[in-house]
């Protein structure tokens, strides 16, 4: 079967100069690269935007790394409240400013060859009614969906614990509500699954495979929503990977570990070691079936 092809994000990697981290993925054997739209890497809200993607574009290009664009940067709009605001905040304004940083990530992944832009919905505000903030996240996504089918680059909402869209079943909805549109993917946390889904990760991973544009991956304990490095929680990945492999997904697995930079570089040997090794067991799995 054809190798699964492993990233790691650079929110894990936020003591790093991007160069520097590139540079490190890239040596160690990665694919890829999930970019995290942020000050310390690439500032989504700096002036000379442009000519700063321009550069990234070229380390890409000196490294042979894949890229997806992440937007979960904790403060990038607000530098007092933690990812705010959000689609769904009851300030027409702010939720323009969440939009907003959408449509830049869409057009920065555009220049980059990116995979897909990543995003997410937010937490429903206190006294919002369910179908109101439903329909907040429906009308704010639409224009930066147009924008996304014209650049060919998908935009890929993550189910995240205690948000509006928490799980598959969230996802059906917002995609139900606005019409199914092609640009309009998925991306799956592995983690996310174990947490809160009722179904196992291997099965969320075949439920899920036909909308899956980018994956996220670490271990995790059910109902703990605490991103943890591999053999740290109780996930059990060969039959992950085996279904990733199975369902033909051909995207980055990106490692997601944001609360570990202080490890990153160790963080980032060990975990494609660990994925590597259950990638080989599931192959083993796969073939004496």
């Amino acid at each position: 079967m054809t190798p699964l092809r492993l990233a790691y994000g650079t929110n894990g990697l936020t003591d790093l100069r991007l160069t520097d981290a590139a540079h490190l993925l890239a040596d160690l054997g990665y694919d890829g690269i999930a970019l995290t739209l942020d000050h310390m890497h690439l500032d989504p809200l700096a002036p000379d935007l442009a000519a700063r993607t321009a550069k990234v574009a070229g380390l890409l290009a000196d490294t042979g790394l894949a890229v997806t664009i992440e937007t979960g940067a904790r403060y990038v709009l607000d530098p007092r409240r933690k990812h705010y605001p959000t689609l769904l905040d009851p300030d027409p304004a702010a939720r323009q400013a969440r939009a907003g940083l959408l449509l830049t990530a869409v057009r920065v992944a555009a220049d980059l060859g990116a995979a897909a832009v990543h995003c997410f919905s937010g937490q429903r505000p206190h006294g919002v009614p369910e179908d109101e903030a439903w329909k907040r996240l429906a009308d704010e996504l639409a224009p930066v969906l147009e924008a996304s089918a014209a650049a060919g680059v998908p935009v890929a909402v993550e189910p995240e614990p205690g948000h509006l869209l928490h799980n598959l079943d969230g996802f059906h909805r917002l995609r139900t509500a606005l019409g199914a549109p092609d640009s309009l993917a998925l991306t799956l946390d592995i983690g996310h699954c174990q947490c809160l889904e009722p179904a196992p990760p291997a099965d969320c991973v075949r439920a899920a495979a036909p909308w899956v544009a980018h994956v996220q991956i670490e271990d995790m304990y059910r109902g703990v929503h605490e991103h943890l490095p591999f053999g740290e929680g109780e996930i059990d990945f060969p039959p992950v990977l085996e279904a990733l492999q199975t369902t033909g997904y051909r995207g980055l697995i990106s490692v997601e570990l944001p609360r570990d930079s202080h490890a990153g570089p160790e963080l980032a040997r060990t975990s494609l070691d660990f994925l590597r090794a259950a990638e080989a067991e599931a192959s083993t799995r796969g073939g004496a079936r």
